[in-house]
């Protein structure tokens, strides 16, 4: 469609348009306004009001000035919109950087956590024993979801490093636990219900929280680890009876549908969803990948604080000091003899150091909740359920200050 204008203005803009020659380039001049021919103009037009409508090419003044621009820019090397773009990109960028960084302060959380269910347990008390198992299941599928299928097929060709894993799960730990259960009768006079409580601690499975320590410092041998923790799970419903009853003299009968459950629950169908999901909708994956940092922290957080503040009153008692002393001791000499025994076995193998690591989350950290359960089930008095209560906030810890240390010395290395 032509301009339509009056015969005045088409007088007026073909003046005007002798203006512009420093403005516009001929091509870009020609779209400016086409004339009417003369033959079109009549006497009437001369008086008819004016008529004006959108110019049919370049869609108006300002786009026409907007087409000039970016095309003078593009022969300048130049992209007026190259800048915005590229500082979006690098925000969203340093976003995501950030939110996979998280994990970096799980130590710093579970501290304040902690600190936050002493000084004011109701902030924890509502995280009840209910939430335990999906918030365990959670933590397993952020493993999942980073994994590989081959990466659990690889995990069972190591039979070897299977076996020294359980070995110190429920050999190397039991002979600690009785060590230091006894020398809290015998050596700090303490009540022999307390005794009692660190020994079931040592014969107790091991725990989700060091597949996922494993996953932040060697993601490379989370399968594994994951495979060490259900295959000691698996075994506890016989392993932990005999141990409670050749350690404290009491069997303490374990539900064995209750373990199967928690092991399908907790761990096979968490991981399970991950790798599927990984697998089949990997866009959606790599989408939800740099959130589950943060609520991976926060979870832990509360997996920490809760028992904690819901066991209060035990945990404040009179022998707390002593008790927080020879637990402390405990999951440290079963931190170290995972090392250094790994070290000892694995000294040639090309991830020696990895193993080390691995083994020693292995055989440091174990299910205290657990413990905490059987006690509070099969034993009459409280105080047997306070080294399980301590023990659940002291391997955390220690276990997530070992993720930084070790992490960082990963990236120094590198």
């Amino acid at each position: 469609m032509k301009v339509v204008t009056t015969p005045i203005e088409t007088l007026h803009l073909q003046s005007t348009l002798r203006l512009l020659p420093r403005a516009f380039p001929a091509p870009y001049r020609s779209q400016w306004i086409q004339p009417l021919p003369l033959n079109t103009l009549s006497n009437s037009s001369l008086t008819s009001p004016p008529r004006i409508v959108s110019l049919s090419q370049g869609g108006g003044s300002i786009d026409l000035w907007r087409r000039y621009a970016s095309d003078k820019f593009s022969d300048m090397g130049l992209d007026p919109g190259a800048g915005s773009d590229k500082m979006y990109n690098e925000t969203a960028s340093s976003i995501v950087e950030t939110l996979k960084k998280a994990n970096s302060i799980l130590p710093h959380v579970v501290l304040a956590s902690t600190v936050l269910a002493l000084l004011y347990p109701p902030s924890f008390t509502w995280f009840t024993s209910r939430y335990f198992v999906p918030a365990l299941g959670f933590l397993m599928f952020a493993v999942g979801i980073n994994s590989d299928e081959k990466d659990f097929l690889e995990a069972f060709k190591r039979p070897k490093a299977i076996l020294l894993g359980y070995l110190g799960q429920y050999l190397i730990k039991p002979l600690l636990g009785f060590i230091f259960g006894l020398a809290a009768v015998s050596l700090f006079q303490l009540p022999t219900p307390i005794g009692a409580g660190i020994m079931l601690v040592s014969c107790v499975s091991g725990a989700q929280l060091s597949n996922y320590a494993t996953f932040l410092t060697d993601p490379a041998l989370a399968p594994l680890s994951i495979v060490m923790t259900s295959l000691s799970t698996a075994t506890a419903v016989l392993v932990t009876p005999m141990l409670s009853l050749l350690l404290i003299g009491k069997k303490l009968p374990v539900d064995v549908k209750g373990m199967i459950s928690s092991i399908l629950q907790v761990v096979i169908a968490p991981i399970a969803a991950g790798l599927l999901l990984n697998k089949l909708f990997p866009k959606l994956s790599n989408a939800i990948r740099p959130f589950l940092p943060v609520l991976s922290v926060l979870d832990t957080a509360c997996c920490v604080g809760a028992p904690l503040a819901l066991n209060i009153n035990s945990v404040v008692s009179p022998f707390g000091a002593t008790i927080l002393l020879l637990v402390t001791m405990f999951h440290l000499s079963a931190f170290l003899s995972g090392y250094f025994l790994t070290g000892s076995v694995f000294r040639n193998a090309p991830d020696a150091k990895a193993l080390q690591r691995t083994l020693s989350y292995e055989t440091g950290m174990q299910s205290s909740l657990l413990a905490l359960a059987l006690a509070t089930k099969f034993f009459q008095d409280p105080l047997v359920g306070i080294p399980p209560a301590i023990s659940t906030v002291v391997m955390s810890l220690m276990g997530f200050t070992l993720v930084m240390i070790w992490s960082n010395d990963k990236e120094q290395n590198i």
